[in-house]
């Protein structure tokens, strides 16, 4: 796994994990990888320097600093989660289908999520259709 430093066209930067650089390039290709804070997809890697502790004093610094933008990080992400579901439908695993009826005008527009394959999200995303992942929290975070 590698760590990105990561941000979106609007300057909000935030860091995700990929099993390679190629992946991240396949995701972002895709449409998978979207700012937590605004949901922009227009994402770029951020410039990353190389963390070198040259004492222990810096090394705790760093680390609490770290641990309090994860912190906030998280409960971006989590109030973006529960905003999204407070605000839509949960369609369980007929979301590809939903999402088509309403892409093509055979249900009226609205807030929608649930379950979809990988492959389900390629192809809802080569028909013209946007959607983008929700992570799967646990309810409560401490």
């Amino acid at each position: 796994m590698i760590k990105f430093n990561l941000i979106c066209n609007k300057h909000h930067d935030f860091e995700a994990w990929f099993s390679s650089s190629t992946d991240f390039d396949d995701q972002k290709d895709a449409g998978f990888v979207s700012c937590p804070i605004c949901g922009s997809s227009v994402v770029e890697k951020a410039l990353m320097v190389p963390a070198v502790a040259t004492s222990r004093s810096k090394d705790k610094k760093q680390q609490m600093m770290k641990n309090t933008a994860q912190k906030e990080a998280m409960k971006a992400i989590q109030k973006m989660v529960t905003d999204v579901k407070e605000n839509s439908e949960n369609v369980g695993d007929q979301f590809p289908e939903e999402a088509r009826k309403m892409h093509y005008g055979e249900s009226d527009s609205r807030g929608i999520y649930g379950k979809a394959s990988l492959d389900e999200v390629r192809e809802l995303v080569d028909e013209g259709i946007n959607v983008t992942s929700l992570p799967d929290l646990p309810d409560k975070q401490n």
